[in-house]
């Protein structure tokens, strides 16, 4: 991909299809690798996260769409129990304390459309 073009952005789903106060995984169309993205809704304002936990790469949930904790305040690897922010991302306990999920940019259109804008080292 050239230098400074964006790749396509790629559509997730509907806002309302997201659940206020949870967080749902996506596979992204024509990924060979598994990779994944999680989306974290709360009220109109969304984050977006590569689904790969900092300490050994592994996806954070074992049951799809299980991201969170009990009380839904942090995203919680389920393979070593560390807990994520839900607004930054970046892990507040575990064995990867101090580093951060990989940010995915994310659009909400008026219509209420989700998109993803994946990173240009994501590759195709």
């Amino acid at each position: 991909m050239a230098p400074g073009h964006l790749p396509p952005s790629i559509p997730l789903c509907h806002l309302d299809e997201l659940p206020d106060g949870g967080a749902r995984g996506f596979e992204l169309p024509g990924r060979t690798d598994g990779l994944s993205v999680i989306v974290v809704r709360q009220g109109r304002q969304l984050h977006g996260y590569v689904n790969s936990c900092p300490h050994l790469g592994t996806p954070l949930e074992i049951f799809p769409d299980k991201f969170l904790t009990r009380d839904g305040r942090h995203l919680l690897c389920h393979t070593h129990g560390a807990l994520f922010t839900l607004d930054r991302g970046a892990c507040v306990a575990g064995p990867c304390k101090g580093d951060h999920l990989p940010p995915v940019p994310l659009e909400l259109r008026e219509d209420g459309q989700v998109l993803a804008q994946p990173p240009e080292d994501w590759g195709s």
